[in-house]
């Protein structure tokens, strides 16, 4: 049976087409709402998890992607909308999937990396600029604003990851 806490988390999941739609009908302050709601749950699911003591492998593996496939949806949205630039997505792109690998080879010497702190304020960051971006969508410069924090966040986040765990591949 699944836990109340893999619930919301495939809820989260079903809410992407539900944003998406939304998005591109041009109903902005509704998929600004689902976004919002959807960006909420991973903290509530995260609290029951832990509370509740409802931790399993699967809400491990499927909460982290859940947050990229909703956030990369968005974004893939603000670059084809023009918003955001495709070199946005490419860097978020290519962090995610080097901590992807770095966990990998971890998980090959037996050990788990912990998200740490700058990953979680990269996450809230880059939700928080692309509900900004949704609300706002023709002042440039606020999206300029938020394409630099996302930018920055991301980056910062991914180097401080690799070089806490650096001893991580230096055993591989």
């Amino acid at each position: 049976m699944k836990t109340t806490a893999s619930k919301i988390t495939i809820a989260r999941i079903a809410l992407i087409p539900v944003f998406l739609l939304l998005a591109y009908n041009g109903q902005l302050y509704w998929a600004f709402a689902v976004f919002v709601i959807a960006s909420l749950s991973d903290t509530l699911d995260g609290y029951i998890a832990r509370h509740y003591n409802q931790v399993t492998n699967f809400g491990k593996f499927m909460d982290p992607l859940a947050d990229k496939m909703l956030v990369l949806s968005a974004m893939c949205f603000f670059v084809e909308n023009g918003q955001m630039p495709g070199w946005c997505v490419a860097i978020v792109l290519f962090r995610e999937f080097a901590v992807s690998g770095l966990r990998l080879i971890a998980v090959e010497q037996n050990r788990v990396i912990a998200a740490g702190l700058s990953g979680k304020i990269k996450t809230t960051v880059t939700m928080i600029a692309l509900c900004v971006m949704l609300i706002f969508p023709d002042l440039n410069s606020l999206n300029q604003i938020c394409i630099f924090l996302i930018v920055v966040t991301t980056l910062y986040s991914g180097i401080e990851y690799f070089y806490k765990n650096r001893d991580v591949l230096k055993e591989a």
